[in-house]
Protein backbone atom coordinates (compact mmCIF):
# COMPACT_ATOMS: atom_id res chain seq x y z
CA UNK A 1 0.00 0.00 0.00
CA UNK A 2 1.25 3.48 -0.89
CA UNK A 3 2.30 5.77 1.92
CA UNK A 4 -0.11 8.62 2.71
CA UNK A 5 1.57 11.98 3.18
CA UNK A 6 0.72 15.51 4.22
CA UNK A 7 3.51 18.01 3.54
CA UNK A 8 3.36 21.54 4.92
CA UNK A 9 4.95 24.27 2.82
CA UNK A 10 5.57 27.22 5.13
CA UNK A 11 6.72 29.40 2.20
CA UNK A 12 8.30 32.71 3.34
CA UNK A 13 6.54 32.94 6.69
CA UNK A 14 7.50 33.11 10.38
CA UNK A 15 10.74 34.20 11.95
CA UNK A 16 13.07 31.62 13.50
CA UNK A 17 11.49 31.76 16.96
CA UNK A 18 7.99 31.30 15.52
CA UNK A 19 9.09 28.47 13.25
CA UNK A 20 10.75 26.54 16.05
CA UNK A 21 7.70 27.05 18.27
CA UNK A 22 5.34 25.69 15.61
CA UNK A 23 7.63 22.72 14.94
CA UNK A 24 7.75 21.91 18.66
CA UNK A 25 3.97 22.20 18.97
CA UNK A 26 3.43 19.87 16.03
CA UNK A 27 6.01 17.42 17.29
CA UNK A 28 4.30 17.30 20.69
CA UNK A 29 0.96 16.76 19.00
CA UNK A 30 2.20 13.82 16.95
CA UNK A 31 3.96 12.28 19.93
CA UNK A 32 0.66 12.38 21.81
CA UNK A 33 -1.36 11.40 18.74
CA UNK A 34 0.88 9.03 16.78
CA UNK A 35 0.51 8.91 13.03
CA UNK A 36 -1.13 5.80 11.72
CA UNK A 37 1.03 3.15 10.08
CA UNK A 38 2.14 4.20 6.60
CA UNK A 39 1.32 7.88 7.18
CA UNK A 40 3.96 10.62 7.13
CA UNK A 41 4.03 14.36 7.78
CA UNK A 42 6.70 16.62 6.28
CA UNK A 43 7.38 20.20 7.37
CA UNK A 44 9.08 22.23 4.64
CA UNK A 45 10.46 25.35 6.27
CA UNK A 46 12.49 28.31 5.01
CA UNK A 47 16.24 27.67 4.80
CA UNK A 48 16.95 29.74 7.90
CA UNK A 49 14.80 27.40 10.01
CA UNK A 50 16.14 24.06 8.80
CA UNK A 51 19.07 23.46 11.13
CA UNK A 52 16.93 24.34 14.16
CA UNK A 53 13.67 22.71 13.10
CA UNK A 54 14.95 19.34 11.86
CA UNK A 55 16.33 18.14 15.25
CA UNK A 56 13.02 19.04 16.90
CA UNK A 57 11.08 16.58 14.76
CA UNK A 58 11.36 13.40 16.83
CA UNK A 59 7.82 12.03 16.50
CA UNK A 60 7.68 8.86 14.37
CA UNK A 61 6.72 9.71 10.80
CA UNK A 62 7.48 13.43 11.14
CA UNK A 63 10.25 14.76 8.88
CA UNK A 64 11.76 18.05 7.76
CA UNK A 65 12.24 19.41 4.27
CA UNK A 66 13.35 22.46 2.29
CA UNK A 67 11.43 24.46 -0.29
CA UNK A 68 14.14 24.66 -2.95
CA UNK A 69 17.79 23.92 -3.66
CA UNK A 70 20.46 24.91 -6.14
CA UNK A 71 21.42 22.67 -9.04
CA UNK A 72 25.16 22.91 -8.36
CA UNK A 73 27.22 20.98 -5.82
CA UNK A 74 29.00 24.10 -4.50
CA UNK A 75 30.72 27.22 -5.72
CA UNK A 76 30.35 30.94 -6.32
CA UNK A 77 26.55 31.15 -6.17
CA UNK A 78 25.96 33.89 -3.62
CA UNK A 79 22.72 33.51 -1.71
CA UNK A 80 22.06 29.96 -2.88
CA UNK A 81 21.77 26.76 -0.82
CA UNK A 82 22.97 23.36 -2.03
CA UNK A 83 21.30 20.00 -1.62
CA UNK A 84 24.25 18.82 0.48
CA UNK A 85 23.75 21.74 2.86
CA UNK A 86 20.09 20.87 3.24
CA UNK A 87 20.85 17.22 3.91
CA UNK A 88 23.45 18.18 6.52
CA UNK A 89 20.70 19.76 8.66
CA UNK A 90 18.91 16.43 8.98
CA UNK A 91 16.18 17.38 6.50
CA UNK A 92 15.06 14.50 4.28
CA UNK A 93 12.98 16.22 1.59
CA UNK A 94 13.03 19.16 -0.80
CA UNK A 95 10.20 20.72 -2.81
CA UNK A 96 11.16 21.39 -6.43
CA UNK A 97 9.20 22.94 -9.28
CA UNK A 98 6.64 24.73 -7.12
CA UNK A 99 4.45 27.01 -9.23
CA UNK A 100 5.83 30.06 -7.43
CA UNK A 101 9.38 29.06 -8.38
CA UNK A 102 8.31 28.50 -11.98
CA UNK A 103 6.33 31.73 -12.37
CA UNK A 104 8.08 34.21 -10.05
CA UNK A 105 11.66 33.04 -10.54
CA UNK A 106 11.49 31.68 -14.08
CA UNK A 107 12.60 28.13 -13.28
CA UNK A 108 12.19 26.01 -16.40
CA UNK A 109 12.05 22.28 -17.08
CA UNK A 110 15.78 21.93 -17.76
CA UNK A 111 16.78 23.68 -14.53
CA UNK A 112 14.32 21.63 -12.49
CA UNK A 113 15.64 18.40 -14.00
CA UNK A 114 19.15 19.43 -12.94
CA UNK A 115 17.95 20.35 -9.43
CA UNK A 116 16.14 17.02 -9.10
CA UNK A 117 19.24 15.09 -10.10
CA UNK A 118 21.42 17.03 -7.65
CA UNK A 119 18.94 16.60 -4.80
CA UNK A 120 18.73 12.85 -5.30
CA UNK A 121 22.51 12.60 -5.58
CA UNK A 122 22.76 14.07 -2.10
CA UNK A 123 20.28 11.73 -0.46
CA UNK A 124 17.22 13.97 -0.47
CA UNK A 125 13.78 12.81 -1.52
CA UNK A 126 12.07 15.14 -3.98
CA UNK A 127 8.54 16.51 -3.86
CA UNK A 128 8.21 17.47 -7.52
CA UNK A 129 5.42 19.92 -8.35
CA UNK A 130 3.54 20.18 -11.61
CA UNK A 131 0.36 21.92 -12.68
CA UNK A 132 -1.39 24.35 -14.99
CA UNK A 133 -2.38 28.00 -14.67
CA UNK A 134 -5.97 29.12 -15.26
CA UNK A 135 -5.40 30.16 -18.90
CA UNK A 136 -3.97 26.74 -19.71
CA UNK A 137 -6.96 24.95 -18.17
CA UNK A 138 -9.38 27.23 -20.00
CA UNK A 139 -7.61 26.40 -23.28
CA UNK A 140 -7.94 22.69 -22.50
CA UNK A 141 -4.18 22.09 -22.52
CA UNK A 142 -3.83 21.27 -18.80
CA UNK A 143 -3.00 17.63 -19.48
CA UNK A 144 -0.32 18.67 -21.99
CA UNK A 145 1.25 21.06 -19.47
CA UNK A 146 1.40 18.48 -16.69
CA UNK A 147 2.73 15.85 -19.12
CA UNK A 148 5.55 18.19 -20.15
CA UNK A 149 6.45 19.06 -16.57
CA UNK A 150 6.75 15.39 -15.61
CA UNK A 151 8.45 14.14 -18.76
CA UNK A 152 11.04 16.94 -18.80
CA UNK A 153 11.58 17.14 -15.05
CA UNK A 154 11.48 13.49 -13.94
CA UNK A 155 11.52 10.95 -16.75
CA UNK A 156 15.27 11.35 -17.33
CA UNK A 157 15.69 9.44 -14.05
CA UNK A 158 16.41 5.75 -13.73
CA UNK A 159 13.65 3.67 -12.14
CA UNK A 160 15.34 3.46 -8.73
CA UNK A 161 15.96 7.22 -8.71
CA UNK A 162 12.36 7.97 -9.64
CA UNK A 163 11.17 5.83 -6.74
CA UNK A 164 12.60 8.50 -4.40
CA UNK A 165 10.32 11.16 -5.86
CA UNK A 166 6.84 12.26 -4.84
CA UNK A 167 4.68 14.11 -7.35
CA UNK A 168 2.52 17.02 -6.21
CA UNK A 169 -0.20 18.24 -8.57
CA UNK A 170 -0.87 21.95 -8.22
CA UNK A 171 -3.77 23.46 -10.12
CA UNK A 172 -2.16 26.91 -9.99
CA UNK A 173 -5.54 28.59 -10.38
CA UNK A 174 -6.50 27.11 -6.99
CA UNK A 175 -3.46 28.23 -4.97
CA UNK A 176 -4.11 31.09 -2.58
CA UNK A 177 -7.34 31.94 -4.38
CA UNK A 178 -9.76 30.12 -2.13
CA UNK A 179 -10.87 28.12 -5.18
CA UNK A 180 -10.28 24.38 -4.99
CA UNK A 181 -10.32 21.82 -7.74
CA UNK A 182 -13.29 19.54 -7.25
CA UNK A 183 -12.51 16.05 -5.99
CA UNK A 184 -13.41 14.80 -9.47
CA UNK A 185 -10.96 17.22 -11.12
CA UNK A 186 -8.22 16.24 -8.70
CA UNK A 187 -8.83 12.53 -9.24
CA UNK A 188 -8.91 12.98 -13.01
CA UNK A 189 -5.47 14.62 -13.10
CA UNK A 190 -3.94 12.28 -10.52
CA UNK A 191 -5.17 9.29 -12.52
CA UNK A 192 -3.67 10.85 -15.66
CA UNK A 193 -0.32 11.34 -13.90
CA UNK A 194 -0.31 7.75 -12.68
CA UNK A 195 -0.93 6.66 -16.26
CA UNK A 196 2.09 8.66 -17.44
CA UNK A 197 4.26 6.92 -14.85
CA UNK A 198 2.92 3.52 -15.89
CA UNK A 199 3.67 4.27 -19.53
CA UNK A 200 7.27 5.16 -18.74
CA UNK A 201 8.26 2.98 -15.77
CA UNK A 202 5.62 0.24 -15.71
CA UNK A 203 2.53 -0.64 -13.69
CA UNK A 204 4.35 -1.53 -10.47
CA UNK A 205 6.13 1.83 -10.39
CA UNK A 206 2.86 3.62 -11.07
CA UNK A 207 1.12 1.86 -8.21
CA UNK A 208 3.97 2.79 -5.86
CA UNK A 209 4.16 6.47 -6.85
CA UNK A 210 2.81 8.89 -4.26
CA UNK A 211 0.81 11.76 -5.78
CA UNK A 212 -0.20 14.67 -3.56
CA UNK A 213 -2.80 17.35 -4.20
CA UNK A 214 -1.74 20.96 -3.66
CA UNK A 215 -4.34 23.66 -4.19
CA UNK A 216 -6.24 25.29 -1.32
CA UNK A 217 -6.61 22.03 0.56
CA UNK A 218 -8.00 22.69 4.03
CA UNK A 219 -9.60 20.87 6.93
CA UNK A 220 -13.08 21.31 5.48
CA UNK A 221 -12.33 19.59 2.16
CA UNK A 222 -9.32 17.36 2.89
CA UNK A 223 -11.27 14.18 3.63
CA UNK A 224 -13.25 14.44 0.40
CA UNK A 225 -10.10 15.05 -1.65
CA UNK A 226 -8.09 12.30 0.06
CA UNK A 227 -10.91 9.78 -0.48
CA UNK A 228 -10.05 9.59 -4.17
CA UNK A 229 -8.18 6.48 -5.24
CA UNK A 230 -5.22 8.33 -6.77
CA UNK A 231 -4.90 11.16 -4.24
CA UNK A 232 -2.32 10.12 -1.65
CA UNK A 233 -2.37 13.21 0.53
CA UNK A 234 -1.68 16.90 0.20
CA UNK A 235 0.92 19.62 -0.18
CA UNK A 236 -0.47 22.29 2.14
CA UNK A 237 0.37 25.99 2.01
CA UNK A 238 -1.30 28.56 4.26
CA UNK A 239 -3.15 25.99 6.35
CA UNK A 240 0.18 24.46 7.42
CA UNK A 241 0.93 27.59 9.46
CA UNK A 242 -1.98 26.98 11.83
CA UNK A 243 -1.48 23.98 14.10
CA UNK A 244 -5.17 23.11 14.56
CA UNK A 245 -5.99 23.40 10.85
CA UNK A 246 -2.92 21.44 9.79
CA UNK A 247 -3.51 18.66 12.30
CA UNK A 248 -7.13 18.39 11.17
CA UNK A 249 -5.91 17.92 7.59
CA UNK A 250 -3.52 15.20 8.73
CA UNK A 251 -6.39 13.52 10.58
CA UNK A 252 -8.26 13.35 7.27
CA UNK A 253 -5.71 10.80 6.05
Amino acid sequence: MRKKIVAGNWKMNMDLKEGIALAKDLNSHFLANPLKHNNEVILCSPFIHLASVSPVLTAPGLSGGAQNCNDHKSGAYTGEVSAAMIRSTGALYVILGHSERRTLFGEDDALLAAKTTEALRNGLRVIFCCGEVLAEREKGIHFDVVKRHIEKGLFMLERDEFSKCIIAYEPVWAIGTGVTATPAQAQEMHHFIRGLVEGHYGKEAAEETIILYGGSCKASNAAELFANADVDGGLIGGASLVKEEFCAIVSAL
